[in-house]
């Protein structure tokens, strides 16, 4: 490369990290929540701008993403609140591609003088990159859908509800936990709005109004005696829903094992922060797990994390072509490996999916964010690698023409790529809750909520934790177990799947915060199963001097 071609790529380059990081958004009284933002006439009127812009130029293709994001974040501890935060981010984004390369540019000023900038940055930095571009972007025919419109069902808008009403639903939840035995609490609320228009040259106008909530808390007693702390954890789930997730409702409850109570649509904070201090008090008294090899019944708010990591990322397209080595490792699901149409990556039992299709989580909307329609399809079937999760310009490196509708970024400020879908282990066909599936159980452990974990940069060795284990003797549970972790290998431990509860134990797992790319970004994923069971797994023990 000549030296003055590199001095005006690394410009361009420097230019655009300079860009202000508005992810976390400006500080905002929260009535500014319940303002509808920018009428959808006016959004259509600058997409249509900056897609003109960007045609003048020599786009052969460019997308438009103006994005207003809200956010409340309510954090508490024991009888205080620590913070409150009320955030707001808006601003527009521009992808194109010029000579068979992608450009990006943002800006948070979204006037027409500074979207027609924008458009040109994009085309100028497309422009630069095909200098160095060894293929040009081949991008999967989508036809255009005009305007469409799409909102996350809910029931209640969450910034409806006063921030007082919100502290008091957590000073309850703090409160009874210290009475249930809890020495510490913290707890949180978060919600978030996101206001997304996307505008193609394809000919789509999509305006979509997404909603998310987390609750969560981590209850700590302490043993006075030994000075020694135990935690855990809320048994909650973040959900793509309003308010109404907060209520409890009796008829989303499942009874589990040992009195223990689960949720499904529907989340009592106060209910299960009493059942989480009097929980973290019993491991105070746990017997300390014997190493050896178990069979594992695994809670869908613990396996959700398992799915993620050891099939969810090395099912990300973009991992198994290397383009993630540097930030988070690639993928021992290599395309030689689904090319056989043999590879045996579970039991036959084992049948995964990918979607953004299913109600209440967090990765599902009407449209991904190069519009494209949300849809399910097949990862694994009957224990067999079957597909992987790719965008419009990678599925011809799969043979296939439609692309699977997973492209996502994270900010209007932020270049959409590959990000993981909902991933989900399909309910067993046969009638069977997690009663009966204990009762089979010779020597086993039962295993509740999410721990520490470790797994390599292929996503194949591993060792996951957990918040609450239970030992289980002749298909009894025979008491609370402590230090436990097991090891595996995804391949070795997804053939080990033995049983899958029915549909009416099917639960969902997510987070808000799966990382991912450089710069990295976040994005929000659920991940549903049922209670399963694994066989003759490795368990551990993570008392290093119990190892002794």
């Amino acid at each position: 490369m000549k030296r003055k071609d590199f001095l005006q790529l690394s410009s361009m380059g420097i230019g655009a990290l300079m860009i202000p990081d508005f992810l976390s958004g400006n500080p905002v009284d929260p009535s500014q929540f319940l303002n509808e933002g920018v009428e959808r006439s006016v959004k259509k009127s600058l997409a249509d701008l900056a897609l003109n812009t960007a045609k003048s130029k020599g786009a052969s293709y460019a997308d438009v993403r103006i994005g207003r994001y809200l956010q409340q974040n309510i954090s508490t501890r024991e009888n205080r609140v620590q913070n409150i935060a009320n955030t707001e981010s808006y601003g527009i984004g521009i992808r194109v591609i010029v000579n068979g390369t992608w450009g990006f540019a943002a800006t948070s000023e979204v006037t027409e003088v500074s979207v027609i900038k924008c458009a040109q940055s994009a085309a100028a930095i497309a422009r630069a990159n095909a200098k160095l571009q060894r293929e040009p972007v081949r991008l999967a025919y989508q036809q255009g859908f005009g305007e469409k419109t799409w909102k996350t069902p809910i029931e209640i808008n969450s910034f409806e509800i006063p921030v007082k009403d919100k502290i008091d639903l957590l000073m309850k939840v703090n409160s009874d936990a210290m009475k249930a035995g809890a020495g510490f609490i913290g707890s949180s609320l978060s919600f978030v709005n996101e206001q997304k228009y996307f505008a193609s040259t394809d000919g789509s106008y999509i305006d979509q109004d997404i909603h998310r909530l987390w609750p969560t808390f981590t209850v700590t007693v302490v043993d006075k005696q030994t000075g020694k702390f135990k935690t855990r954890d809320a048994l909650s789930a973040p959900m793509g829903m309003g308010y109404e997730y907060l209520a409890g409702k009796p008829s989303e409850k499942i009874k589990g094992p040992n009195d223990l109570i689960f949720y499904r649509n529907s989340y009592d904070m106060v209910e299960d922060a009493v059942q989480a201090a009097k929980q973290a008090k019993e491991k105070h008294t746990a017997k300390s797990v014997q190493p050896g090899k178990y069979d594992l019944v695994l809670d869908p708010n613990h396996l959700g994390l398992t799915i993620h990591e050891s099939i969810g990322h090395p099912l990300e397209l973009d991992r198994v072509l290397g383009y993630e080595a540097n930030y988070a490792g690639t993928s021992f699901a290599t395309l030689d490996k689904w090319k056989s149409g043999k590879f045996n990556f579970g039991s036959n039992i084992v049948n995964i999916v990918a979607d953004r299709t299913q109600p209440h989580f967090l990765n599902t909307v009407a449209y991904d964010d190069e519009g494209v329609p949300g849809k399910e399809w097949e990862l694994i079937r009957n224990g067999t690698l079957v597909n992987y999760q790719a965008t419009r310009d990678q599925v011809h490196m799969l043979g296939q023409k439609q692309s699977h509708g997973c492209c996502h970024a994270d900010s209007w400020n932020s270049a959409q790529f590959q990000r993981m879908p909902n991933v989900s282990l399909r309910a067993g066909k046969e009638k069977l809750n997690v009663h009966d599936m204990i009762k089979n159980v010779e020597n086993g452990i039962y295993i509740l909520g999410r721990g520490s974990y470790s797994i390599d940069q292929q996503r194949y060795n591993f060792q996951f934790g957990g918040q609450v284990f239970y030992e289980i003797k002749n298909g009894k549970i025979t008491g609370m177990l402590d230090d436990v972790a097991y090891q595996s290998n995804t391949q070795q431990f997804w053939n080990s799947c033995a049983q899958i509860c029915d549909k009416d134990d099917y639960r969902s797992f997510g987070s808000f915060y799966d990382g991912k790319g450089q710069p990295s970004q976040v994005s929000a994923v659920s991940h549903g199963s049922s209670t399963s069971r694994f066989n003759n797994v490795n368990v551990i023990n993570t008392n290093s001097s119990k190892n002794i």
